[in-house]
């Protein structure tokens, strides 16, 4: 006899259970499509607002580390005020956070607002998916909610990419962010409408919370991203405003080590890292982010100046990444599930698949390639991402007490969702740049002789010829790099 599905209870009466699901997963992926800045239309959005690519990018960032530094507090929120209200908030706030977007040519307003913007998107987000949870598995079962979850995360990543480069190719980057202000609006009466105000438990105070330990991690996090992301234009260490930046990081890091293990509540407690295997589940974390950098870095300047692939074809692997993250979810969710077996295999297979793409891409590497060859890499990139995510994540879930589950859920977010990714971007960046000008002297020294067997080679064809060589060995050598890494 199947279980009963419990009724999600800010629905009005009269709404079946399962379309009260349908609806929480549609306002959450309405929520997550919900970025800031898109980042795949961060060329065509600097063009228009007359700042650098770096800005753009800054900008992304900090709508994640909105969604990152708000996760201890969500439960506070949750009690503190009904989902009708959050809800009826929420979209409004995200909607002004979008016009401001499209207009603002002002950095520093841009970064904060994309700030705001991914602190109410996770907000949002959170109270869709914590409603549903027993709608979705009686039993509460980790093993069932969280691949639900992270289909939804996941692939709205990759649906926002395509529909945001699809969007700017037809028109301009703006439609992307009107498209989101009219689904935000759809939401809005979609609550007004179909929901009524109810309480889970007596309304909790927003007392006792370290707001100051919250601004002394965000300032961490911003630093460590300007960093990463500035970092080449402004030459590294021999920039002041780069060393200023790593000391203010630095400090403030001590400063919150010190609050933390002083404070009788600090915002995160020191108690999470220790924890059976957190340490160890942060490490894979880092590891998996930096290994995916890959695709958005070297395969990405393969294609761009390589196969001269536009923006539309680059973008079609998504839906490689897509499927494959679907079948990541279905993996997890059929071992766990129903086979109730461990995870260290699930883990093994994840890893191995990331790096049997960065082997594909070793060998693929060739002026010539068609981007079909492209595809069956990026699927076992997406399975391997999607088996990791996942299965990292619900192993955190069972292994961390509740009380600590989402100051957890914060530390990880530093990683996966704030640091790891313009981390790796930098570090990839920078050795590429490293191992171009190696390889430009190694094949160029001999440049002098080509004349007598090819006179008819003009110097601008010789150029283009050694600097694409030079770009091929290099993005070898990086794949190869990370392979043995």
């Amino acid at each position: 006899m199947s279980e009963q599905r419990p009724r999600i209870l800010y629905f009005k009466e009269f709404i079946p259970t399962p379309v009260c699901i349908l609806l929480s997963l549609f306002f959450a992926m309405v929520f997550q499509f919900n970025g800031g800045v898109f980042l795949p239309t961060s060329t065509q959005m600097s063009s228009a607002l007359g700042c650098l690519r770096e800005d753009v990018m800054m900008a992304g960032y900090a709508s994640f580390i909105g969604m990152t530094v708000i996760f201890p507090i969500l439960f506070r929120l949750k009690f503190r005020f009904t989902t009708r209200r959050i809800f009826l908030t929420v979209c409004p706030v995200l909607i002004v956070c979008n016009l401001i977007t499209m207009q603002s040519q002002n950095i520093a307003i841009l970064v904060a607002t994309c700030f705001v913007s991914g602190f109410f998107r996770m907000w949002g987000t959170f109270e869709c998916f914590s409603n549903i949870r027993l709608s979705v598995t009686p039993s509460g079962n980790f093993s069932v909610f969280y691949p639900v979850i992270y289909i939804i995360v996941l692939e709205s990543i990759q649906l926002s990419g395509l529909v945001a480069t699809h969007l700017s190719d037809w028109a301009n980057w703006q439609y992307m962010h009107w498209l989101v202000i009219g689904l935000l609006i759809v939401v809005w009466f979609c609550v007004f409408f179909l929901t009524r105000p109810f309480r889970v438990a007596k309304k909790m105070p927003l007392y006792g919370i370290d707001w100051t330990g919250a601004l002394l991690w965000t300032l961490v996090l911003f630093a460590i991203v300007f960093v990463c992301i500035y970092g080449e234009y402004y030459d590294w260490l021999d920039s002041p405003l780069i060393r200023g930046c790593l000391v203010t990081a630095v400090v403030a890091t001590l400063i919150n080590i010190n609050r933390m293990c002083t404070l009788r509540h600090p915002y995160i407690d020191p108690q999470v890292l220790t924890y059976r295997h957190f340490p160890t589940i942060l490490f894979l974390f880092l590891m998996l982010c930096l290994f995916l950098t890959t695709s958005s870095v070297l395969q990405e300047t393969f294609m761009r100046s390589i196969l001269r692939y536009d923006m539309l074809n680059a973008v079609s692997l998504n839906w490689c990444v897509f499927a494959g993250i679907l079948a990541g979810a279905g993996i997890v969710f059929y071992r766990q599930a129903v086979l109730h077996k461990g995870y260290k295999l699930l883990i093994t297979v994840g890893f191995i698949l990331i790096v049997v793409y960065q082997y594909y891409m070793y060998f693929l590497i060739h002026p010539n390639l068609n981007i079909e060859s492209l595809y069956f890499p990026n699927f076992l990139k997406g399975i391997g991402h999607g088996v990791l995510y996942i299965s990292l994540t619900i192993y955190i879930a069972k292994t961390v007490p509740f009380k600590h589950f989402f100051q957890g859920l914060c530390v990880l977010s530093f990683i996966r969702t704030s640091i790891a990714t313009p981390l790796g971007t930098a570090i990839l960046n920078r050795w590429l740049k490293y191992m171009e000008q190696e390889n430009i002297g190694l094949l160029s020294q001999n440049m002098d002789q080509v004349k007598e067997w090819a006179p008819d080679v003009s110097l601008r064809q010789l150029y283009d010829a050694v600097s694409q060589q030079t770009l091929l060995t290099s993005l070898k050598e990086l794949f190869g790099a990370v392979c043995i890494v």
